[in-house]
């Protein structure tokens, strides 16, 4: 199982040169885990750069995957993880979902590069 950071994500839509590092991981959607929250930063970031419609079509390709909401049991996991690792809200969900369902995290969001359980790449400029 594979879920893909919402850093990865955008990479991927935009075609950015990291794309093909996470398109194994998004394209294949019966192995591919997707936080709510991950369709949230993207929506949101995409509609802030492009536009509304664009954004949708974003959340339409991302939700191919199966679709995570946060509950309970997430959350407490997140809180836990953000306060020991010092992650931000978003990125201690993203892990805690990659974490309940067993899945590899890709990313190149830095501050997860030496955690286990992560497939990081460093964000080319």
């Amino acid at each position: 199982m594979n879920v893909v950071d919402s850093s990865g994500w955008l990479e991927y839509l935009a075609g950015e040169p990291n794309a093909d590092f996470f398109a194994p991981s998004i394209e294949n959607t019966a192995e591919l885990i997707v936080p709510s929250i991950s369709i949230y930063e993207v929506f949101k970031r995409v509609s802030q750069q492009r536009n509304e419609h664009t954004a949708l079509k974003a959340t339409a390709l991302m939700i191919q995957g199966r679709v995570i909401n946060l509950d309970i049991s997430l959350a407490l996991s997140a809180a836990k993880s953000s306060m020991t690792m010092s992650l931000p809200m978003a990125d201690s969900v993203i892990l805690a979902t990659a974490r309940a369902f067993d899945a590899t995290l890709w990313t190149q969001d830095e501050h997860f590069k030496d955690i286990e359980g992560v497939r990081y790449i460093a964000k080319k400029k």
